[in-house]
């Protein structure tokens, strides 16, 4: 009598699939036809697909978020492909559970799909941990997985759950700067701008100016840039470096105020006077509040928001409220060189004035710099 035949996982994976593709397929008698096609007996595939469905029932509540508030252990739709048939892998239930797999005829073997999430998901941490909400468990990997294509363009499985290749949406992911490195452009800002921002770039290779980053290297970097560019790629960095830090360190922090007049200045550069003088008007509140109402910074920020008022059209307010910053300044602060700065500005106010009575408002040339510096 001939001993029983044994099939490996695999085997039972790859007939239940094949019943599964014939079945979607809408062909009559799947079970059979798959029997027959394999050399197989039908009861014993008939039991395979029962007891796949059974795991496949067992294991749907822990997959979704219907009423347990979990999160499914799945990546977001057309996010991986196999790298054997370049198609599109997608999450079924077999009686391993569920996997990751290929529709036919490619036969490669299918992947744990909680195992691939979890791979993804630490890399999802790892480079952006800020893109996964606060939720119950906000820092889990199988979390993470969900928001992936939020932050990588492709994923090509190989052989196993963690053979991954990541296609990025940049030449290169983004990476801890070397050690050092933003020291030098710090050093080099000065007295070589173009080096600078060179070895400012490469720090933030890879970096989505548009998000918020969860390095200070990354918002100290953007700090540094923005200065050093022109238009809108300045307003661009320079508002990465305001809400970086702002989410780091506070909103009153010195490196966040320094980085808002940076943002401001940024503005205002490209004629953004509105948004530079909101900006400014955040700021010296801020100042206010941690320096005091009459310290040099805070008068600083005033006096160029004056600026921003006559950029803006509206002369004899900035008139006012210059001139009233630099009564404070010149008392709080006797001998101060930005006095003289600031009055050197009112003056040039009321020449502005006196010559340009019929101008249209913002039709200021050449502006004043702003007086923070000092």
């Amino acid at each position: 009598m001939a001993l029983p035949r044994t099939y490996t996982s695999d085997v039972i994976t790859d007939a239940v699939r094949q019943v599964e593709a014939a079945r979607a397929a809408g062909r009559r008698g799947p079970i059979s036809a798959v029997a027959r096609e394999l050399h197989l007996d039908r009861r014993l595939l008939q039991s395979w697909v029962t007891n796949a469905r059974a795991h496949a029932t067992a294991a749907a509540p822990t997959a979704s978020s219907t009423h347990t508030g979990v999160d499914p252990v799945l990546l977001p739709d057309g996010l991986l492909h196999c790298r054997f048939c370049q198609r599109l892998m997608t999450a079924v239930f077999t009686w391993a559970g569920l996997v990751y797999d290929c529709p036919p005829p490619c036969r490669r073997p299918v992947l744990n799909a909680a195992a691939v999430a979890s791979a993804v998901g630490l890399v999802v941490l790892r480079h952006a941990a800020h893109l996964v909400p606060a939720l119950t468990h906000p820092k889990a990997a199988s979390n993470a997985a969900g928001h992936a294509d939020r932050l990588i363009t492709r994923i090509t499985a190989g052989s196993h759950s963690t053979d991954l290749r990541i296609t990025w949406p940049t030449t290169r992911p983004p990476r801890t700067a070397p050690p050092g490195h933003l020291y030098l452009a710090r050093k080099l800002t000065g007295t070589d701008p173009q080096r600078a921002r060179t070895i400012l770039r490469n720090i933030l290779a890879g970096i989505d100016p548009t998000t918020t980053a969860t390095e200070a290297v990354h918002a100290d970097a953007a700090h540094l840039l923005a200065p050093l560019l022109h238009g809108q790629a300045a307003i661009r960095w320079a508002d990465y470096a305001h809400r970086s830090l702002t989410h780091l360190h506070g909103p009153t922090h010195p490196h966040t105020l320094t980085a808002a007049h940076t943002h401001a200045t940024a503005h205002r550069q490209v004629g953004h006077h509105q948004r530079a003088y909101h900006l400014l008007r955040e700021l010296a509140d801020h100042l206010a509040a941690t320096a005091g109402p009459d310290a040099h910074p805070t008068l600083a920020v005033r006096a160029t928001t004056a600026l921003v008022l006559h950029d803006l059209g509206h002369h004899h307010a900035a008139h006012t409220l210059l001139t009233d910053t630099i009564d404070r300044h010149h008392r709080a602060h006797p001998g101060h060189p930005a006095t003289a700065r600031m009055t050197a500005h009112l003056n040039q106010l009321r020449h502005h004035h006196t010559t340009h009575d019929n101008s249209s408002p913002g039709a200021a040339v050449n502006p004043p710099a702003p007086v923070m510096q000092g």
